[in-house]
């Protein structure tokens, strides 16, 4: 390679160095300049802006397209306490980067392009609690401890779809931690041992496909984790199951299956192993699928629990489930769970002996699920839940409130009942319920009215988000009424509902509080009337401002009120509201303000177009531009011999006869015509100016339809402000037929006088005329 070429190489390698660091001074995060919370996310940076200092205590770097961190680039942020970095592209970061973060507690990194860690990064991370490395590329966590310095971590996320091997000593160091989630789908290296030396874990997701080495992570945590949860593990077969035994030696309190699949033939492993955990309290299923349909291939013979009391399944898949079975076989299991939730499983009916079973439920929630008012009646059989407290049934099929009622009033100490988002529509007069029942929630059930068919032992009642136009029940225990979202337009009567505490009223339609109905809701301490519609809050703030006993507080005060009250008293004690009459009628004033200005603006536009302000003002503008160009061109400049001032009736004897006259004359005449020389794009007043200042002369061509053409009349008034001004032959006029001086607009006055006192040519309709117009015409172009 020859010398020259490298001076080429060696300038462009200069170039290309100088040109990043350019690139990098002119990306900064505006956010980081007065704030200490820096969010530069989403901003499509390359570098990590410059600019940090000790005052920066949050740093959002995330969904940038960041490829390296340098050294110096968070030399300064010495008080970090949260650095984002996750979603970029960041494949190599200098060892010592990070060396200044001592008081660093969050670092996310994942979701990059990392292919190796290095524990140089957290050498110094001693404040470190949360560190988040999911989503990179790298295959292992090398073969030491990258943790061992990171003496409060509490929570720990790594692994990505490359992840394959973890080693003894990975985690040498790290004594407790608050949450542990390995995502390793593809792990297939476990040294057993690894995770062994961490104390304590309270809550271990594992996300690993490979059954035996999800085993070997639970032996090694028999003690140490409190909350167990395994995901997207598929138990197709009993052997594959039985791998996991060793999960019934954990002292876990809570297990969490998640996104797992499970079949017919593996359930009755699953809850063996289950039963057999000394010390748990808790299982969930939560978004899994079971393929089968309850028909077991072996029976299950397990001793029942005596810890598990907490069951919950939502959104569990069974494709067949309208022919699963009644599950006989573990009726002899559920006696001892005290809150169980079937959420969102297509459950459309439970057993009459299952329900018998479960002795001891305190707590059912089967939201969101096909349970109708037969299904119910049967469910809730003679019987069954004998202990329950609180049912959630809402977003079922339920359509029956008197049939609900009655399938549920065997249930002596029921106290709370969730059935909204149900379509009851009209419901009866009179209904039966539990007698302990305290709290009912009918929200979004479709009732049009509220009859005697609500409990009168109610505490709370929430009937929000319905059609009800009135509320006039008798409920003399009821404390709290939500109304929220109806069709009200006066307040319930007090008088039934003497023990009212709080009550929601928001989105209706009321307009006013009467007197009476103030006084009689004077024992309330909450009542909420927002977004309504209120007609005056002034008077009635200041009638209940004189009231003694009254309502303690107004919270989240109407949005829409005439006279609005204003937002420093939402919310604030009753008693101590004071409202001057501005604020009182600031609406009003406000009103009155913007009708005074819109009024005066109309003036303006309706005085401006009767006297053509706009004109004046634009020829002005024009005028005063042209002012400051030398009076006439020099001669080198001129382009045109005349500028041809026409209208656009008048175009065909302008273009066809005149035009073909004068540039076909030998010496012919170069004219400018706006159709032809004027430059696209041009304010077509500055066209006009510049195109009088390169032409000899001005010729313009009055008609009738001239004066009456806009664009004429602003090509007359630059000859008016700049040709006639000058008192210079400059214009020629042609007369192309008659015409009254009167005829041009009076503005132009000099203009009519030019025509009364100096010579223009006229067009003769004669032909043997015509010959001597051209002649004078094209002598005085010649002037």
């Amino acid at each position: 390679m020859t010398t020259y070429t490298w001076q080429v190489w060696a300038i462009y390698i200069v170039l290309v160095v100088n040109f990043s660091r350019e690139q990098e001074t002119k990306q900064t995060c505006p956010s980081c300049d007065t704030t200490e919370i820096c969010n530069c996310s989403s901003m499509g940076l390359h570098f990590i802006p410059p600019g940090l200092t000790a005052k920066t205590t949050v740093l959002n770097l995330a969904h940038n397209r960041i490829k390296h961190i340098q050294s110096q680039d968070l030399w300064q942020a010495v008080n970090l306490r949260a650095l984002l970095l996750q979603s970029n592209k960041i494949s190599s970061i200098d060892e010592d980067s990070f060396r200044s973060l001592g008081k660093l507690e969050l670092l996310d990194l994942s979701n990059n392009s990392l292919a190796h860690l290095s524990p140089a990064w957290f050498g110094h991370l001693f404040s470190l609690q949360h560190l988040h490395l999911q989503g990179n590329s790298y295959r292992d966590l090398g073969q030491t401890s990258l943790f061992s310095n990171l003496m409060n971590l509490s929570s720990l996320h790594l692994g990505n779809p490359w992840f394959s091997t973890i080693r003894q000593g990975n985690f040498e160091g790290v004594v407790l931690l608050d949450k542990l989630w390995i995502d390793g789908g593809n792990l297939s290296q476990y040294e057993p041992g690894s995770l062994e030396l961490i104390r304590r874990i309270n809550h271990m997701i594992i996300n690993i496909r490979n059954i035996s080495i999800v085993s070997a992570i639970v032996r090694d945590l028999l003690y140490s984790v409190t909350w167990l949860e395994v995901r997207k593990i598929d138990l197709n077969e009993p052997a594959e199951t039985q791998q996991l035994r060793i999960m019934s030696s954990s002292f876990a309190n809570k297990i969490s299956f998640k996104e797992t699949l499970i079949t017919d033939a593996t359930v009755p492993e699953i809850i063996s192993i289950v039963a057999d955990m000394p010390k748990l309290e808790e299982v969930e299923f939560i978004n899994c699928r079971l393929v089968g349909t309850g028909r077991w291939k072996m029976q299950i013979h397990v001793n029942q629990s005596q810890t598990v009391k907490i069951l919950t399944i939502e959104k569990l898949s069974i494709e067949q489930f309208y022919l699963f079975t009644d599950l006989q076989n573990v009726e002899g299991l559920v006696s001892l769970l005290t809150k169980v939730t079937v959420e969102n499983t297509k459950v459309f009916l439970v057993p009459c002996r299952l329900s018998q079973h479960l002795r001891s439920l305190e707590y059912l929630d089967l939201s969101s699920n096909l349970l109708g008012d037969q299904s119910l009646e049967h469910s809730a059989c003679q019987g069954g839940w004998p202990s329950l407290q609180t049912l959630n049934l809402s977003q079922n099929s339920l359509s029956d409130l008197g049939m609900t009622g009655k399938s549920l009033s065997h249930l002596k100490h029921l106290v709370l009942l969730d059935i909204s988002q149900n379509n009851f529509g009209d419901i009866p007069d009179v209904c039966e319920w539990p007698k302990t029942l305290k709290y009912l929630n009918l929200s979004r059930t479709q009732i049009l009215k509220v009859t005697t068919c609500i409990p009168p032992t109610l505490e709370v009642l929430d009937v929000s988000a319905n059609n009800l136009k009135e509320f006039g029940l008798q409920l003399p225990f009821l404390k709290e009424l939500y109304l929220t979202r109806n069709q009200l337009k006066t307040l319930p009567d007090a008088a039934p509902i003497p023990n009212l505490v709080a009550m929601s009223v928001r989105r209706n339609k009321l307009n006013s509080f009467s007197k009476a109905e103030l006084e009689s809701f004077k024992h309330m301490e909450l009542l909420d009337a927002s977004n309504n519609n209120f007609i005056c809050s002034c008077e009635f703030l200041s009638f209940i401002h004189h009231q003694a006993g009254l309502a303690q507080v107004l919270v989240g005060w109407p949005d829409k009120y005439v006279c609005d009250s204003p937002l420093a008293v939402r919310g604030a004690q009753v008693g101590a509201v004071h409202l001057s009459l501005m604020e009182c009628h600031r609406s009003l004033i406000v009103s009155l303000i913007c009708t005074l200005v819109f009024l005066a603006i109309l003036s303006l536009v309706a005085v401006g177009y009767k006297y053509h302000m706009v004109w004046y003002l634009r020829m002005t503008w024009a005028w005063l531009q042209a002012k400051r160009k030398p009076r006439r061109a020099p001669p080198k400049d001129l382009c045109y011999d005349a500028f041809v001032s026409y209208s656009e009736n008048d175009s065909d004897w302008v273009e066809n006869v005149m035009v073909r006259e004068l540039e076909q004359a030998c010496p012919p005449f170069r004219l400018c015509l706006h159709k032809r020389d004027f430059v696209p794009g041009k304010w077509i007043v500055d066209n006009i100016i510049d195109s009088i200042e390169k032409s000899h002369k001005t010729l313009f061509v009055l008609s009738e339809h001239f004066v009456q053409s806009e664009w004429c009349k602003y090509e007359l008034d630059f000859s008016h402000f700049r040709l006639f001004d000058e008192n210079n032959d400059a214009a020629i006029l042609i007369l192309l037929e008659p015409i009254q001086s009167q005829a041009i607009p009076k503005r132009f006055c000099k203009l009519r006088k030019i025509m009364n006192t100096k010579t223009y040519l006229e067009w003769p309709l004669e032909e043997e005329q015509q010959a001597m117009f051209w002649f004078n015409l094209k002598i005085a172009l010649k002037s």
